[in-house]
């Protein structure tokens, strides 16, 4: 099978069946290379039907004289037919049928289709069967490009295959070859320099292994064309832009140098063109790898884990439905799922942190809070819609891991869809805020495949998947990325472009990420193992990120997206809570999705009742009313106050109630919470080396600073904490009621279920 990019230039090709280098039928012949070709074989192809008398005579002239066979006076129709009649014996009777054969072609055939048969099934030498083949593997380039003395070469070979073989033979095909070049001089064919230039060009050497440009895509395409037992050859078309997959090759095994140093020796890029889903270059893995590393593995269209790639696309998701607005405060605190917990990459909490935030710093914690909030199920349906094909099992299957690296997605499907996250966004405007219902379409590889007209499709008001609106601000969140350092310090990571990227680390540091996508193109990246070897340090930011921004470096700049104005509002937000404004919201103006309009509005500010001197919270049965002070406050659960207040420092928790209110106090938020156990939380303790169980850390947080804690298990009063409420404890297997009491009477109530576990 034969690869070849936009322009028709030769990507690659692969061996056939039969062990011979063969191209597909050519149509026509370079000029140069039939002039030679002619006079060498058939001076008078043009004029005769198939057979030349004169030939003939001429060739028993010279057998006579010789005594022996010197010439067979066959025209190239005649040798033509007797290639097409493989294993026939050279005698009087089989070239007798050849020429009755030859006239019956000739009446068939015009005399540039028989050239092109010539050339194209010619012998060459050795496997190389066909001009074009012989032309790349002795030359390295395309027939049309051959000169006049590579032309001459060829042109004699098929009458006298083996003169090619390296290391003998080479004077009599030097002599063959300059005879033919003098004759052509002579024709006129070309000028006496000319000539003697073509004189002092070498022999081409031993036969040159054809490109192989792009040999992940070309083993690709012919398992999904043609069935493994059709051998016949086949020439492919592709929308690979030839210098720019040499170029992209050429990144990839840089990086890999670099980080085969680290045990890390695959790595896989796909460049998308956004508006028409064409693939401008595909490397399905490091060639030079070799097979110990399992560089013959297409990794580009292998299940991995996703790491954190899906986040923006639940992010686009929640926004969409008006689940969220861009900075609606999402909880980052310590999280458990079952025997699951999931940790931010930094191991640390904000307390609340805006979604876009989340984003921006792919937090773990607030995208499994969203999930939860947004729906597993629903989530997984989507995914199914954007044409996951590997995300092939139920939602229950993956669990809300789904959203951190569950479930296996392919690079060329994870940048298909960012690439038709633009699309939908590029075309707002252009179909007059309508949606084509094929923006999400496969990614297309064969030239000449054109999108249909719109005119084939009835346009939707609505985003059959995402809306633009969704979109863009999934964008604008992915534009600012940032991730902690080796310090711990958030940073920033700049670009001198404008892309939408984000980067993704699976668990065990499998497979590292990053996907970029501008308004016309879209690049994604992947580097690991591909037999899916763990390496320290792969991460997506480190590993996969500076080779996107390689591969953009070599496309054209592009300007930012253009806003979905007619998908947007104005509104009143919460410049706390991120939530839509109450009344009791210090608001300000923000632009947002339309349907964030439906989003709820903050559940955070609440109106507190103080005493005239602000010092505490009152209520209507121990304060007169003309001393009540009602006032807004910002209110955060207490876990989520506790960590939010070392991020936020202007944060100020509610004063505590005066001591004669809370006893009548009613709607009293209880300002003390368990951070760990929570929500009957199985908890495992380990045995030490010594068979001594381990103690378990229980955690509480409280509003107040100074308050303290009285701890009680099972009934049985344990101890007290104040500052930091952590308590550490060893209790036996079973079930325990865990009871904490302030020193207001505030009360939390949970019951934990203990298990020993062997120490691994």
């Amino acid at each position: 099978m034969i690869l070849e990019d936009n322009e028709g230039k030769l990507l690659g090709a692969s061996i056939a069946a039969d062990g011979q280098w063969r191209f597909p039928y050519r149509e026509g012949v370079p000029e140069k290379f039939e002039k030679a070709l002619l006079e060498f074989e058939d001076r008078r192809f043009h004029s005769h039907i198939g057979f030349d008398i004169i030939g003939i005579g001429r060739a028993i002239q010279q057998n006579i004289k010789s005594k022996k066979v010197v010439s067979g006076g066959s025209t190239l129709t005649m040798q033509l037919m007797r290639m097409s009649r493989r294993d026939k014996p050279r005698s009087v009777f089989q070239k007798f049928i050849e020429l009755i054969l030859a006239t019956r072609a000739e009446l068939s055939y015009s005399k540039s289709e028989l050239l092109s048969l010539y050339a194209s099934n010619a012998p060459f030498g050795g496997n190389v069967v066909g001009l074009d083949a012989a032309s790349w593997r002795y030359y390295q380039k395309q027939p049309e490009l051959l000169s006049w003395a590579e032309a001459a070469t060829l042109a004699v070979l098929p009458n006298s295959p083996a003169l090619i073989h390296p290391g003998r033979n080479r004077n009599a095909l030097k002599a063959k070859r300059n005879r033919l070049l003098k004759r052509l001089m002579e024709n006129g064919d070309m000028d006496a320099l000319t000539y003697d230039l073509s004189l002092s060009e070498p022999l081409p050497d031993k036969p040159h292994p054809l490109p192989q440009h792009a040999p992940h895509l070309l083993e690709r395409i012919a398992n999904e064309k043609f069935n493994n037992n059709n051998n016949d050859i086949t020439r492919m078309r592709t929308t690979i832009d030839r210098d720019l997959q040499i170029r992209s090759n050429q990144i990839l095994n840089r990086h890999h140098e670099i980080l085969k140093g680290n045990g890390v020796h695959n790595a896989a890029a796909i460049i998308i063109e956004v508006e028409t889903g064409n693939i401008l270059a595909y490397v399905g893995n490091i060639k030079n790898a070799g097979e110990e590393h399992s560089s013959f593995v297409d990794v580009a269209n292998a299940p991995r884990s996703s790491g954190s790639t899906l986040k923006p696309i639940l992010y686009a998701m929640m926004m969409n439905e008006g689940q969220l607005l861009p900075n609606t405060l999402v909880p980052d605190i310590p999280t458990n799922l079952g025997s699951y917990k999931p940790e931010n990459y930094n191991a640390t909490f904000d307390g609340m942190v805006s979604a876009k935030r989340a984003i921006v710093r792919s937090l773990n914690i607030p995208l499994i809070r969203m999930l939860q909030w947004y729906g597993l199920e629903k989530f997984h349906a989507g995914l199914k819609q954007l044409n996951f094909e590997s995300i092939n099992q139920s939602p229950t299957h993956y669990g809300l891991p789904l959203i951190l690296g569950g479930a296996e997605v392919t690079l060329c499907n994870l940048t298909n869809t960012y690439a038709g996250m633009a699309r939908t966004l590029n075309g707002f405007y252009d179909h007059s805020g309508k949606y084509r219902p094929d923006n999400f379409r496969p990614i297309n590889y064969e030239y000449g495949v054109s999108i249909p007209p719109i005119e084939d499709y009835q346009l939707a008001d609505e985003a059959p998947m995402l809306s633009a609106s969704s979109i863009y601000y999934a964008f604008e969140a992915m534009k600012q990325v940032e991730r902690p350092n080796e310090l711990g310090d958030w940073q920033r990571f700049p670009s001198n472009k404008q892309i939408a990227w984000k980067t993704g680390t699976s668990f065990g540091f499998k497979d590292a990420w990053a996907i970029g996508v501008t308004p016309r193109y879209a690049v994604g990246v992947w580097t690991g193992n591909a037999d899916g070897e763990g390496r320290p340090g792969l991460v997506g930011v480190k590993a996969a990120a500076p080779v996107l921004f390689d591969l953009f470096n070599l496309l054209p700049a592009s300007d930012w997206f253009t806003p979905p104005h007619d998908e947007l509002i104005e509104t009143t937000v919460c410049k706390q809570s991120g939530y839509k404004a109450t009344s009791l919201c210090d608001a300000e103006n923000k632009v947002i999705p339309a349907i964030g309009a439906r989003s709820k509005t903050c559940p955070f500010h609440k109106k507190i009742m103080l005493d005239k001197n602000l010092k505490y919270q009152v209520n209507g049965d121990c304060e007169m009313a003309i001393d009540i002070q009602p006032k807004p406050w910002f209110i955060l659960p207490p876990v989520e106050a506790h960590y939010y207040k070392f991020k936020s420092p202007d944060y100020i928790p509610p004063p505590p109630f005066r001591t004669d209110c809370i006893a009548t106090s009613t709607n009293q938020l209880n300002p003390m919470q368990l951070i760990y156990p929570r929500q009957s939380t199985k908890v495992y303790l380990p045995k030490d080396l010594d068979g001594t169980l381990s103690p378990v850390i229980f955690k509480a947080a409280h509003l107040q600073e100074d308050a303290t804690i009285h701890w009680h298990l099972n009934n049985t009063y344990i101890g007290a904490t104040e500052n930091f409420h952590h308590l550490e404890l060893k209790p036996e297997s079973g079930k325990h009621t865990l009871t904490l009491v302030d020193q207001d009477g505030n009360k939390v109530r949970e019951v934990v279920e203990i298990f020993q576990k062997e120490r691994m």
